[in-house]
């Protein structure tokens, strides 16, 4: 059989031929569909631009939430969108970024972790969706939530928290993932004050954000890492949920879908009753000691601290080798070697690689031993 034969019987078949023959849809010279069949109808001239969005969403806002006006505060002013308000814009600037998309790459809890074990990604996923939650149910600027949520991790180097303390050294003002990816990897996004402002202050050791938004994923971020890390060590047979103490099993329950839902409903109503983003005092004390115990656990396990350090070591290597070496850096060619410019870029650059990559440049890179690589299950926080 020839090669043209094989293709033409192998290759171009039915469901092939039906789909190549949608390439311009259906319909009019006037009008296109996807589907040949659509009936989908809604009631011409319903669209709504941006401005009259803008409006509907200032009337059914709550009042102090925060409003969508124009292209945003912006650090480089920019025209703004026909469709999409400010904050939207954000959101989806932030999806589509390379800083977001390598977060699937970086450690969560596991490092290399199994197809059904959360990454950097799936965690700001599931911390979006909380902060939608409860910002819905406030009415908050559900956008403006989600921009936040989806970029506030977008900071972290390879090997999660690990890592701050391995790059802190390098930089005058150290290493703080929420500061670093406000300041510096999402500064070409060009995103609005709000959407920043929340970004860099939605660690709770960190003064309080500016919005109720910013403010609801600060607490989005703890209730979903501590529900999902717990869920991932019970998968793993590290954990076992008749091992969690009892006042979170007898008001959260055992299973991350209950726990969540306590969670979120207890922030709407103590939020809804006092005007203050907040959680009521049993369950806040429920979260807090569903953390600990998440510490004592999981987090800080030996195996999780031999994680660390390995972590720590390699990171510190690779940037010892780049700040030594700036011209193997992009736009380090000018910088003078071991300056603290070189060691800032190679902070930049090692914090930006996934956990593979940093490990596989350690290898090829500097020749570092295999064996000494973070290996297996490692757990960072």
């Amino acid at each position: 059989m020839s090669d043209s034969e094989w293709f033409d019987d192998i290759i171009v078949t039915e469901r092939s031929r039906a789909w190549a023959a949608t390439m311009e849809g259906h319909g009019s010279a006037d009008i296109r569909t996807a589907h040949i069949d659509s009936s989908a109808r809604i009631a011409p001239r319903s669209a709504l631009l941006r401005e009259e969005r803008e409006a509907e969403l200032d009337a059914n806002l709550a009042l102090g939430a925060t409003r969508p006006a124009g292209s945003g505060a912006r650090a480089r002013e920019e025209a703004p969108d026909p469709v999409r308000t400010c904050f939207e814009r954000d959101r989806d600037r932030i999806l589509h970024g390379s800083a977001f998309r390598r977060l699937s790459g970086k450690t969560q809890v596991f490092i290399f972790p199994t197809d059904h074990q959360r990454t950097r990604m799936t965690h700001a996923l599931e911390v979006a969706q909380v902060a939608r939650s409860i910002a819905q149910a406030l009415r908050l600027n559900v956008a403006l939530a989600e921009a936040i949520a989806l970029g506030h991790d977008c900071g972290h180097g390879p090997g999660g928290h690990a890592s701050e303390d391995a790059l802190t050294p390098y930089i005058e003002e150290g290493y703080d993932h929420a500061v670093w990816g406000a300041d510096v990897v999402l500064a070409p996004l060009n995103l609005c004050r709000e959407t920043l402002d929340g970004i860099r202050n939605h660690s709770w050791s960190r003064p309080a954000p500016h919005t109720p938004e910013g403010e609801v994923v600060s607490w989005a971020d703890r209730i979903a890492y501590v529900c999902h890390d717990f869920e991932d060590a019970v998968h793993t047979g590290l954990v076992n949920p008749s091992d969690l103490p009892p006042i979170v099993r007898e008001l959260c329950g055992t299973s991350r879908s209950s726990q969540l839902n306590s969670f979120i409903v207890a922030m709407v109503t103590a939020t809804g009753a006092t005007g203050v983003v907040s959680m009521t005092e049993q369950s806040a004390m429920a979260l807090a000691e569903f953390r600990r115990w998440n510490y004592e656990n999981i987090y800080l396990r030996p195996a999780s601290v031999n994680q660390a350090l390995a972590v720590h070591r390699l990171l510190q290597a690779l940037v010892e080798h780049y700040g030594a070496s700036p011209h193997e850096l992009p736009g380090g060619t000018d910088l003078a070697p071991k300056s603290p410019q070189a060691y800032r870029l190679a902070v930049g650059y090692v914090g930006g690689m996934t956990d593979r990559f940093a490990c596989e440049t350690a290898v090829t890179k500097i020749g570092w031993n295999r064996a000494d690589l973070p290996q297996g299950i490692g757990v960072f926080r």
